[in-house]
């Protein structure tokens, strides 16, 4: 739109109405025609300074495009509206929009008036804000505890990373949801009770200090968390920010503390009166000798002899009792535990019975591990026995010996373990397998599954004792209908110094890798340490902590070279997501992983190409099979 005016006495009128406004008249070659008061306090230069000069020399104009582009455009179109940089008299930079209108006089002088506005202040708390918006970000993105932001109805406002990571949502899923998504029952019907009761009465539950509660994830499994809510106010508004901090595995960790300080001081209690009873024993036994030297008549040294009977099965139970407690005396010497397996097979694969199939799976070189011989030979007849009873149809008892390294990481899981190189003996059945509940009571004496009158309860009490009176360690691995693994670890007598040279290399140079892997582990704090080697060795990492969130994953697009899963989970296990990602994405590589000592339960995804490797494992380990892995599909696509 072009102004119009009938000659310069008009232009002056309008110079004069509009005189404290900031108003520059110039002509198209930018010549100062017109300055008013309002720039003389804008820019800082008088009237009489201005007229004259060019505007965009004066001002040192900094455009948004080039000024004979702008100045075609206000030809076009009658004006132009925009933002641009000036300098003031002081040499400070203003931020001004601008607004270019044509003005002609009815003779061929046409003019623009160039009103601005100055939106310095206004762009600086724009900057502001939005340095604060990226400031907030980053730490949405980086907190290591997930960051919930929520309104005074609930909703939530912001949710970070770490947030995405703990229940399950996107971001995008989660804001502008209502917060009580993430509650079981009944805090989830509660929760908007509460917030409201707050707002009305200033009555706290939770805001201003923290608290246990229980989340919900996004597949349907609840956590324990800490909760800790701030509160803050601004313009009139109240805000809620939630730290939720995943307590899952420091549950674990004490209930494996508790465990481990009970099963200390039952074992302190047993020795003890195990070895006052041995002493009564010792006793009945000794006096029951000299009897059997002085009776002659038949029916007196036969209640005699059955008391003798009685009081040896004592001594036995004792010696078990001890065994637990650590009380037993011990006759250490270096073992050759491979070969002391093969001389032993026999005497165990009798003790199973013709329809358990043992098969043992000893290594080539050497392990020598300080032990007791007779007592680790009792320890093996016991496991066998549990494993053989918990076969009542038949299977398959497998006994392997392997040498395994010990490291930080490992140790960050299991903390009842000493970081080391160890032989481990890993017996694994078939059978039944334990519950949750059952493995936690699993090594304590007296304590078994089996009918009455079908065991006492001490034989892994028995085999947890020597294990830990050897400096070694005992453990186990079971999941309800996929059968039992007891590891029994035993430090390497000779220091693990003959692994083979290229071996050793292998373990000192874990190898590197650029690609995209998915680890999909429930047990939060294996998972956490495996993303952690993986980035460490320059992989980038999708996690998902079930086999439905690994599918979405993939789903999602991501360029996964390698899922990388353990076997045993809840709901899908590692076998059936192998299955599915096989046949949907056969271009990713599988590597699966298990406590169990034998790949059974995935056995026909192993045989169709999957890796396996063994919990426990080295970052080195772990590095070369996934090399093997990855290395053999780039060798495929580029065939």
């Amino acid at each position: 739109m072009v102004e119009h005016a009938t000659s310069e006495t008009d232009l002056d009128r309008i110079v004069r109405m509009f005189d404290g406004a900031n108003l520059i008249v110039h002509g198209f070659d930018g010549v100062i025609q017109r300055w008013t008061s309002g720039c003389e306090q804008l820019y800082g230069w008088s009237a009489s300074e201005a007229v004259g000069n060019v505007v965009h020399d004066l001002l040192d104009t900094q455009f948004p495009a080039g000024v004979e582009e702008l100045r075609t455009e206000v030809r076009d179109k009658g004006f132009w509206t925009g933002q641009v940089g000036h300098r003031r008299k002081d040499g400070v930079r203003l931020a001004i929009v601008t607004r270019w209108t044509v003005l002609e006089l009815g003779d061929p002088d046409t003019l623009i008036i160039q009103s601005n506005n100055d939106v310095t202040l206004m762009q600086q708390v724009g900057d502001e804000l939005r340095e604060r918006q990226a400031h907030l970000q980053s730490i949405l993105a980086t907190v290591p505890d997930a960051m919930i932001v929520i309104d005074d109805k609930g909703c939530i406002a912001s949710f970070s990373t770490a947030a995405e990571k703990l229940f399950g949502y996107s971001a995008d899923e989660a804001i502008g949801q209502n917060v009580s998504m993430l509650m079981p029952s009944p805090d989830r019907e509660a929760h908007d009770g509460y917030l409201d009761s707050y707002i009305r009465t200033g009555r706290r539950r939770i805001i201003g200090y923290g608290r246990v509660v229980v989340g919900l994830r996004k597949h349907g499994t609840t956590f324990p968390m800490e909760l800790s809510v701030g509160e803050a106010v601004a313009g009139g508004k109240r805000t809620f920010t939630g730290f939720v901090r995943d307590l899952t595995s420091r549950h674990r960790i004490e209930a494996e503390l508790r465990q481990s300080q009970k099963m200390e001081a039952v074992g302190q209690l047993t020795g003890g009166l195990a070895h006052d009873f041995n002493n009564l024993l010792a006793v009945i036994i000794g006096n029951l000798e000299m009897l059997e030297a002085r009776l002659a008549e038949p029916g007196q040294l036969s209640l005699l002899r059955e008391a003798q009977s009685a009081a040896d099965d004592g001594a036995r139970l004792t010696s078990q009792l001890l065994a637990f407690g650590r009380r037993q005396a011990l006759a250490p010497t270096v073992l050759d535990v491979g070969a002391l397996l093969g001389e032993f097979s026999d005497l165990v694969q009798r003790t199973l019975g013709d329809s358990v199939e043992l098969r043992t799976i000893i290594p080539g070189r050497r392990l020598s591990a300080m032990a007791d011989k007779a007592q680790l030979q009792s320890a093996l007849l016991n496991l066998s026995i549990n494993a053989r009873d918990a076969m009542p149809a038949g299977g398959r008892l497998t006994i392997e010996i392997s040498g395994v390294e010990i490291d930080a990481d490992y140790v960050g899981m299991y903390p009842a373990i000493r970081p080391g190189r160890y032989v481990l003996i890993s017996v694994t059945d078939t059978g039944t397998g334990m519950t949750s509940e059952v493995m936690e009571r699993a090594f304590e004496p007296f304590f078994t599954t089996k009918p009455t009158g079908s065991g006492t309860g001490l034989g892994l009490s028995m085999v947890y004792g020597f294990a830990k009176q050897s400096a070694g360690h005992l453990q186990l691995y079971s999941e309800p209908g996929e059968g039992t693994t007891v590891r029994l670890f035993l430090p390497r007598a000779d220091g693990g110094r003959d692994s083979h040279p290229d071996e050793q290399q292998v373990k000192d140079a874990p190898s590197p890798g650029t690609e995209t892997i998915l680890v999909v582990e429930d047990d939060a704090r294996v998972r956490r340490v495996t993303i952690s080697r993986l980035q460490t060795l320059g992989y980038s990492v999708i996690e998902a902590t079930n086999g439905i969130d690994a599918l979405k994953e993939l789903e999602a697009g991501h360029d996964v070279a390698l899922l990388f899963s353990d076997v045993a989970m809840p709901g899908m296990n590692g076998d059936e997501l192998a299955r599915k990602v096989r046949e949907r994405w056969p271009r990713v590589k599988i590597l699966l992983t298990s406590g169990f000592s034998e790949p059974h339960a995935a056995e026909k995804e192993i045989e169709a190409g999957a890796g396996w490797l063994k919990k426990p494992y080295t970052a080195s380990e772990m590095s070369t099979r996934l090399r093997l892995l990855l290395d053999a599909r780039h060798g495929s696509d580029s065939a």
